[in-house]
């Protein structure tokens, strides 16, 4: 089961996520967050990295004074999984249930709402 992590942390993987390369150095993560208005002290990212690599998300592998941070989950890995929990504790498991609030709600831009509905007239596991 993969946990749920915090905002904090949640911003570090979406940076981690996004670099086109096999391992993220730190330097890279300070710089992701400062790039996103979210800059963070040096020893609180050092805290949010270890929590990371406590709940399973990254590895660290030391190369001279400094660590290369590679993915264990992936993003979609995470978003799957918190979004099978929030189905499960807000609509008890019903995907229809999300989608005709979606839609009743006014929550779709028309071209999402055409899109899902592409989706799903194409049906699962097609391309």
């Amino acid at each position: 089961m993969i946990q749920k992590i915090s905002d904090a942390e949640l911003e570090i993987m979406k940076i981690v996520w996004a670099n086109q390369s096999e391992v993220t150095l730190f330097s890279y993560i300070m710089d992701g967050l400062a790039a996103r208005g979210k800059p963070c002290q040096k020893n609180t990212l050092i805290v949010l990295l270890s929590r990371l690599m406590n709940k399973g998300f990254l590895s660290a592998r030391k190369i001279g004074r400094r660590n290369e941070y590679t993915t264990l989950i992936s993003e979609t890995e995470y978003q799957t999984a918190r979004t099978k929990s929030f189905l499960d504790k807000i609509y008890e498991g019903s995907a229809k249930e999300l989608v005709s609030n979606l839609i009743m709600g006014d929550l779709l831009a028309d071209e999402e709402y055409e899109e899902l509905k592409s989706l799903l007239e194409k049906g699962k596991g097609q391309p």
